[in-house]
């Protein structure tokens, strides 16, 4: 599918940890492994000539501690992707976005509902709903932005917050339940 993506011009494959849920059998993507996440970006990038190959950082891999995050970014641009993807824009995120591209490693940021945090949203909902929620969701966009991501994911926020979002931003918006305004939309398959 990679091979075939890249030959029908798709400009980015995101190898992501909802492989957990479309191809692992896991019923979340939380148990998904930084091993299983290698063999899956190798087997992508070895596949890929033009696309942009983008690894997820599996839950556990970055919030481990700095150092630890850093080593599983390095393994998996050593394992043939381009740029990591990781969720969330709190300070200790900001920091490692920022870590991670002043190191040289391209990162794509995350924000609105993340799939790792499921447990602390009772399960998957949409986000920014609420004035006060829809500002804090356009806040890590932004600081996502300033902290060096190249692109953001919006994910499961109401279309009108993703087209402000969009607009704010000089980065490039890939949607995944954000509706039709974004620069971009994921499209999961296995």
């Amino acid at each position: 599918f990679a091979r075939l993506a890249d030959e029908a011009g798709v400009p980015i494959i995101l190898v992501g940890d909802s492989m957990g849920m479309n191809t692992l059998g896991y019923k979340t993507t939380l148990p998904v492994k930084m091993d299983e996440t290698l063999s899956a970006v190798a087997a992508v990038a070895r596949a890929v000539n033009d696309a942009l190959v983008v690894a997820d950082l599996p839950f556990g891999s970055y919030q481990c501690g700095d150092d630890a995050a850093m080593a599983n970014a390095v393994a998996c641009l050593k394992a043939g992707a381009d740029a990591v993807k990781l969720e969330g824009a709190n300070e200790r995120v900001l920091a490692l976005i920022r870590r991670m591209t002043d190191s040289g490693i391209p990162v794509l940021a995350h924000v609105g509902m993340m799939p790792q945090s499921v447990n602390g949203y009772g399960g998957f909902k949409k986000q920014g709903k609420s004035r006060e929620d829809a500002a804090q969701v356009l806040a890590d966009a932004k600081n996502a932005e300033a902290a060096g991501a190249f692109a953001v994911t919006l994910e499961c926020i109401p279309s009108e917050l993703a087209a402000e979002i969009t607009a704010a931003l000089k980065i490039v918006t890939i949607g995944i339940g954000a509706g039709p305004v974004c620069d971009a939309q994921w499209l999961v398959m296995h």
